[in-house]
C-alpha cells in the first residue's frame, strides 16, 4: 500500500467528517431559526437534532481509522442513510410537536432509521464472520 493510497483514505475520512459537522451546523441553525418564529413553543426533537449526524456521522470513520482498513462502500452509504433518516425524522418530529400535533408516520423515521444502521453495521460485521466460519470449517476438514 502506497502513501498516496493512505493519503486518498485520509483525505476521505477527513471530507465525511467534515460533511457530517456542516450537516450538524445546519440543523442546529434551522432548529434555532425555526424555533425563533414558533411563539415561545419549542421541541426537543428539533433543539437535539444536530445530535444525530454529530455523533453517529463521524463514529464510522473513526472505527475505520482504527481498524485501518476500508470496508465496502455500500455499509458507509447504509449508514450515511440511516444519519439522515434519523436527523430527518427529529426534525419532522419536531416540527409536529411545535405544530401542536402527532403523527403515527413520525414513527417510521425511527424504525426505518434504526434499520439502516442495523444493516450498515451487519453488512461491516458479515464479512468477518464469514471468514471466522470458514476457517473453521477447514481446521475441521483437515
Amino acid at each position: 500500500m502506497s502513501i498516496l493510497e493512505l493519503e486518498t483514505r485520509e483525505r476521505k475520512r477527513l471530507k465525511a467528517a467534515r460533511n457530517y459537522l456542516f450537516v450538524s451546523i445546519f440543523c442546529a441553525f434551522f432548529g434555532a431559526v425555526y424555533e425563533m418564529f414558533s411563539h415561545g413553543v419549542y421541541s426537543y426533537f428539533m433543539v437535539y437534532a444536530f445530535a444525530f449526524p454529530l455523533a453517529l456521522g463521524p463514529l464510522p470513520e473513526i472505527l475505520r481509522g482504527l481498524r485501518g482498513a476500508e470496508p465496502s462502500p455500500i455499509p458507509a452509504r447504509l449508514w450515511g442513510a440511516g444519519v439522515a433518516t434519523l436527523t430527518v425524522g427529529s426534525i419532522f418530529r419536531g416540527i409536529l410537536d411545535i405544530y401542536g400535533t402527532s403523527s403515527p408516520l413520525s414513527l417510521v423515521y425511527w424504525i426505518v432509521g434504526g434499520l439502516l444502521l442495523l444493516s450498515s453495521v451487519g453488512l461491516l460485521l458479515l464479512p468477518s464472520a464469514l471468514t471466522g466460519l470458514l476457517n473453521s470449517r477447514k481446521g475441521n476438514a483437515t
